[in-house]
């Protein structure tokens, strides 16, 4: 599997999640609800990362998708 566009949405509006993005590439969209990361990543195991990284930080996952490549 090579690169692919993910999105991911954790419950809250979090500065955690805003600085795992930015760490990671990914760009963050935060609500008052809701914060979206998403961007790309360059394969399952950056996305195994990423969902590590959401669980230690104690987000709660609420979504996360494999967005449709349009590069």
């Amino acid at each position: 599997m090579g690169t692919a566009r993910y999105a991911f949405r954790v419950r809250g509006s979090t500065s955690d999640a805003v600085m795992t993005a930015l760490q990671e590439g990914l760009e963050a969209e935060v609500d008052w609800s809701v914060t979206a990361l998403h961007g790309w990543l360059p394969d399952q195991a950056a996305v195994s990362g990423m969902l590590l990284r959401i669980r230690l930080l104690g987000l709660e996952l609420i979504e996360l998708r494999r967005l449709p490549s349009s590069r």
